[in-house]
């Protein structure tokens, strides 16, 4: 939110007023509050007729430090709010000197110096991370009279941003003024479908913003040494959050707010779907399974899009029998050739739906204040929304799930989640519609990912997700909306994933080739690697389908290529999703978490590391140029496809359509398993193991 005018004024319509120094304090249940008036008081006369921040700071885990800012304490909060994971055994060390406070969790402390200005300093293992200084700390009410509470963060000379969710912005987030408001508006925009309001930063900390609110950020875009954020609440709950390095950050971020699960190995094979729009039936179903089939590509899952159901009356969630007279027929002959099969779902209720009426007399759907349903036309005509804070509405929507679960569907695809209304609405348990709005997402897809594991078992319990907020993390898969078919689209798309696994997911995908209109064979064949050599995998389309052989002969040779090398690599992948699940790393990582002591990698965006020992630098033009950067490390890095050999530094070069970039770290370990064809088989029998430039 944007405030200043310039560095001395205010804009029109808005105050503001600055905690200036601290007027009392109170050390007491593992908590210092601290009393900040608006002014410096020095006689009690100053104490009438002004207001005054309290600042209670607390530990909820080891290198965690909390600060509220709070102007009034008093209003009732209707949440809802994150989970968070608080360890009842941590007790912070809480000391108090002649001209400062010291709050010491873990290596992780904050200094807060008294006197005339509040000065806040955060070190990790007694090491200056970042500060609060003067004019900071804040309290403004904009011009429609709503108070925001206020922070902002030193930005050092050469610090960066990353992260607050998935961003197709720029990776590197100084300049940008980004709030958290999910939305459904493709991956050529600001806005996005996964905000996280957490951030990291190159100097190895981070910080979380503890509200679903629509929290706003100005990262050096209105003062430009300045990290600053605000909500629009009485109550600003901020973590500081601290580590050796961003993986250690990350560490702590997922302890805190949840960590991603095991995946089963089926689900990082090859998906594929029927494409949007398209139409298609039995016949076409099964040509694209025994298309794959019959050129040898491996197929894992297989996607049902939106019309499996009839249109205008999405969810019913009823097959099509026009088009799939004998669903169970169908579903036994995918089953039969070991596919796993995934049908698409959202939390919509069309009025045309069988559903709706039922859903509406039973009180089951969101409704306007004066007791109506809330409805709009924006997806499918007078459409509904389910209210799952409705327990009730809860068992009703599953139940229907239950039945496709037990007729042989595996996953759902849990499409939207992000248009969900905050004004003139109410919800059956009283929550703040603008805090539901972004927290809507972790209730629809918990309420899915919980039926699977009811009906399948919680090894097997995985969604296929559009949105996301703080927690989501523990409901994978997430893929990345709606991107377009050409070269921009893909960077754009890489640049979101890189700034969402900043943000502690550690599964992600996206649609093969694009999701809006055809691809060229080139940008097939180009994408197709970039998506298998990401954790998750599948082809998915609008208006066309995306089987490669549309795509010319070489495209089905890549696709078979990358899909076996793939399967080749379940071993590793497999044991770096440990990794992910123990300590919240993700598999797809920007360079920079890898590498955070080279300078090299803190602006790259248009390569990354699949895990810890393989760096992946997808190919954006139809010249087959690559330009990427091999970071600084003892020996020479080893190209799988090529065996060419790299040094660090800058590489240009040309690749041809079955190669690409895909280093080997030195004094890596790779194993291989024996099959390239399939998912499920032991992963101990058999291997190949890997060892490069010991």
């Amino acid at each position: 939110m944007k405030y200043l005018n310039g560095n001395w004024l205010v804009r029109d319509g808005f105050s503001i007023d600055y905690g200036q120094s601290i007027y009392d304090s109170r050390i007491e249940d593992n908590k210092l509050t601290l009393w900040v008036p608006f002014k410096v008081i020095t006689d009690p006369g100053m104490t009438l007729d002004d207001g005054m921040i309290t600042l209670e700071i607390s530990a909820p885990r080891e290198n965690i430090i909390r600060t509220k800012i709070i102007n009034f304490k008093g209003e009732v909060d209707h949440g809802p709010n994150f989970e968070i994971n608080q360890d009842a055994n941590f007790k912070p060390e809480i000391i108090e000197k002649d001209n400062k406070f010291i709050f010491r969790s873990g290596k992780t402390s904050l200094e807060i110096t008294k006197g005339e200005q509040i000065l806040f300093s955060y070190y990790y293992d007694q090491e200056l991370r970042t500060e609060v200084s003067s004019r900071s700390i804040a309290r403004i009410f904009d011009p429609q009279g709503q108070v925001h509470m206020s922070n902002s963060f030193v930005l050092e000379p050469g610090e960066k941003i990353y992260g607050l969710g998935e961003r197709f912005s720029n990776f590197v987030k100084n300049g940008q003024a980004i709030d958290m408001w999910n939305a459904d508006g493709g991956t050529e925009t600001t806005q996005a479908y996964k905000n996280i309001p957490l951030y990291l930063s190159n100097r190895c900390y981070g910080i979380f913003v503890n509200s679903s609110k629509k929290v706003s950020f100005e990262i050096a875009s209105q003062q430009v040494d300045r990290v600053e954020f605000s909500v629009p609440d009485q109550i600003l709950d901020y973590m500081f959050i601290g580590g050796a390095d961003n993986k250690e950050v990350l560490d702590h971020y997922t302890a805190l707010t949840g960590r991603p699960p095991l995946l089963p190995a089926w689900s990082y094979g090859l998906w594929l779907t029927t494409s949007f729009t398209t139409k298609y039936d039995e016949k076409t179903v099964m040509s694209f399974i025994n298309g794959m089939l019959d050129r040898h590509i491996p197929l894992s899952v297989f996607h049902f899009d939106c019309c499996w159901m009839k249109p205008t009356q999405w969810c019913d969630f009823q097959w099509d029998p026009d088009f799939f007279p004998d669903p169970e027929g169908l579903l036994k002959k995918i089953h039969d050739k070991g596919i796993k099969i995934c049908v698409w779902i959202n939390p919509y209720i069309a009025q045309k739906s069988r559903l709706f009426d039922e859903g509406m007399e039973k009180g089951y759907f969101i409704k306007k204040t004066n007791g109506d349903v809330w409805q709009w036309d924006k997806w499918q005509a007078g459409m509904a929304i389910v209210d799952f804070t409705n327990p009730d509405a809860v068992k009703w929507y599953q139940g229907y799930l239950e039945r496709l679960l037990k007729q042989s569907v595996d996953v759902f695809k849990t499409d939207f989640g992000e248009r969900i209304p905050s004004e003139g609405v109410k919800f059956f348990d009283g929550s703040d519609p603008k805090k539901m709005h972004n927290y809507y997402t972790l209730l629809y897809n918990k309420v899915v990912t919980d039926t699977i594991a009811e009906v399948k078992g919680r090894q097997d319990a995985l969604v296929f997700a559009r949105s996301a907020t703080v927690g989501s993390q523990v409901y994978p898969v997430h893929w990345g909306g709606d991107s377009s078919s050409n070269y921009s689209s893909m960077a754009e798309t890489l640049r979101s994933g890189l700034s969402f696994s900043m943000s502690g997911f550690g599964y992600w995908s996206h649609d093969i080739s694009g999701f809006e209109a055809s691809a060229t064979p080139d940008l097939y064949k180009r994408w197709t690697q970039f998506g298998l050599l990401s954790s998750h995998s599948r082809y998915h389309g609008s208006t066309t389908y995306k089987v490669p052989w549309l795509y010319g002969k070489e495209a089905v040779e890549v696709s078979k290529k990358f899909t076996n090398l793939k399967l080749a690599l379940l071993p590793y992948l497999m044991s770096q999703s440990n990794e992910t699940h123990q300590h919240g790393a993700p598999i797809i990582r920007p360079m920079v978490l890898e590498f955070p002591h080279d300078p090299g990698c803190e602006d790259l965006d248009m390569q990354y590391m699949l895990g810890s020992n393989l760096l992946v630098a997808p190919i954006f033009n139809d010249q087959g140029e690559a330009t990427f950067y091999v970071p600084e490390t003892k020996g020479k890095w080893i190209n799988i496809l090529t065996n060419e050999n790299y040094s660090s530094g800058w590489h240009k070069q040309k690749f041809d359509e079955k190669t690409l970039p895909l280093l080997v770290r030195p004094n890596s370990i790779i194993i291989m398993g024996r099959h390239d064809d399939q998912t499920m088989y032991d992963f101990t029998a058999s291997l190949t193991i890997n060892v490069y430039e010991p």
